[in-house]
């Protein structure tokens, strides 16, 4: 399975403190099944220039690929790129990509969203600059009318979801639907320590393969591969 979404990379946001417990995650996401990790570290545009964060990113994953050993999964660098009034306009959105690949993980407040905002991220999906996947979007879909989304699916843009989503019995009713529906495409973990934001892909895997089947699971498996097929092979 590949994680589409973690904090995995040591001391660089609120993610990982240490090259240690990098390491435990890692390890944790192995036993789970996970071969493959995208670490999609925060950038906010506000912070940072593009060039200083990737700098910093690259950096964190060069002091943690010295401590990797064979029972950690394949790291693939990424971002998690928190949406600004005229990110379609970026000149370096490109560099934020997965690597390997023209997939931006966009991360989107936490709020009701205004027309402008819609319209912006419709225009980013409509311009083919980048294919958007949206970040865990259980953290604002039911903030936003279905007509919304209905918009993003039809303009191709991609949508991940925590496989924390899936665990609680009625929020995970609420998930699995939606997966039914093709309205999640993708999962990750978000894990950002071994505490209360600890990986749980393997109990949210259980829950789908219980209720939604072994082939459901495939199909989010093989997208994800899909995506990275240039950085995998």
């Amino acid at each position: 399975m590949i994680d589409f979404h973690s904090h995995i990379l040591p001391a660089i946001d609120d993610g990982s403190q240490s090259v240690e417990e990098s390491l435990s995650m890692l390890r944790a996401l192995k036993d789970q099944g996970v071969d493959t990790v995208v670490a999609t570290s925060h950038f906010y545009a506000t912070h940072r220039s593009p060039e200083s964060y990737l700098n910093r990113r690259n950096a964190a994953f060069e002091v943690l690929k010295q401590a990797l050993t064979d029972d950690c999964p394949r790291i693939i660098l990424g971002a998690e790129v928190l949406y600004f009034p005229g990110i379609s306009r970026m000149d370096a959105l490109e560099s934020l990509c997965t690597e390997g690949t023209d997939s931006l993980l966009l991360e989107m407040p936490f709020t009701a969203w205004s027309r402008q905002m819609v319209a912006e991220v419709n225009e980013m999906a409509r311009a083919h600059r980048v294919q958007l996947v949206m970040a865990h979007i259980e953290r604002y879909y039911f903030k936003q009318d279905v007509s919304v989304w209905d918009e993003f699916l039809r303009q191709g843009i991609l949508m991940q979801s925590n496989a924390d989503f899936f665990l609680p019995f009625w929020e995970g009713r609420k998930a699995l639907k939606l997966l039914r529906e093709g309205r999640i495409h993708l999962l990750g973990t978000d894990c950002h320590n071994m505490r209360e934001r600890r990986p749980r892909m393997d109990e949210a895997a259980s829950r789908i393969r219980r209720a939604l089947g072994e082939e459901t699971l495939q199909e989010v498996n093989t997208l994800g591969h899909q995506l990275l097929r240039e950085v995998l092979a």
